[in-house]
């Protein structure tokens, strides 16, 4: 079977951390390198010509920063982007244009892998979507409408929404997949974010965390937790009315009276 390759850019004024990253890839057997750039204006011109897979793109360009270039991308055949950069300031703004990953310099070989294998990632289901539209695109109507009887309205379709979060720690950017959180607990002015065996502090409050989760997979169990439903195990009787919320990983949390009808709403039954 004929490998897919990954047609990949590299938009990088300093020329050590250019060919780093060249380096880089060149090791990789499903990436095909198309260009390496120097500047944002020659980097528009060769990703609009040569529409890429993936760009790693750093933020401080001369003529066009990394940035506004990723803005201008067209929608259709818009890249995924690594951001590259020596500053975390710029987390949230990259975020916010769907920024696959932020390298923060100077990375280790382990690190730039980590963000490649999430790319791989990304595009395969991307491909996979793709896909699935052009043979949905190919079947005729399977039921269509009966004669005098009007077509049914389309299917309304929800707005995109986040589906990650930034979190900085200890020097590092981390995209946090939101579905990937299994619980979430407040520490004083902050939040840890449970994620598998991971645990990251964050500086926020719990009402606005709880605003930023998709409320169909996360549900308020105490003033001072937030679960992921998907890692309910099952819920156990305790003294005064409570119960404790057992999750698969065997993590025990405690559930106030006062947030127990949300979660029989949400589990859809009554304990």
């Amino acid at each position: 079977m004929t490998m897919t390759k990954i047609r990949t850019m590299v938009v990088e004024d300093e020329p050590v951390s250019r060919d780093r990253l060249l380096a880089l890839l060149g090791e990789e057997r499903d990436i095909e390198i198309i260009g390496a750039c120097a500047d944002g204006r020659e980097a528009a011109t060769a990703i609009a010509s040569a529409s890429p897979d993936l760009v790693f793109l750093d933020i401080q360009l001369p003529e066009v920063n990394g940035l506004d270039l990723a803005r201008a991308f067209n929608p259709a055949r818009r890249p995924a982007v690594v951001f590259v950069t020596a500053h975390d300031t710029y987390a949230l703004p990259a975020f916010e244009i769907h920024a696959l990953d932020y390298l923060l310099k100077p990375f280790s070989a382990q690190r730039f892998r980590s963000a490649l294998t999430y790319a791989r990632e990304h595009l395969a289901q991307r491909r996979a979507t793709s896909l699935g539209r052009h043979i949905l695109d190919l079947l005729p109507d399977a039921h269509p409408p009966a004669a005098g009887r009007p077509p049914a309205p389309p299917a309304a379709t929800a707005s995109p929404v986040s589906d990650r979060l930034v979190i900085k720690s200890s020097g590092r950017i981390y995209f946090v997949k939101i579905a990937d959180i299994d619980w979430c607990e407040a520490a004083g002015n902050y939040i840890r974010v449970h994620v598998g065996a991971q645990a990251h502090l964050i500086r926020e409050t719990m009402n606005r965390l709880e605003s930023q989760l998709d409320p169909r997979l996360f549900v308020r169990v105490h003033r001072s937790t937030i679960v992921n439903v998907d890692r309910i195990l099952e819920l156990r009787s305790s003294f005064n009315g409570e119960h404790v919320v057992v999750l698969r990983s065997g993590t025990r949390l405690t559930m106030s009276r006062g947030y127990r009808d949300a979660l029989q709403e949400r589990l859809r039954r009554p304990f």
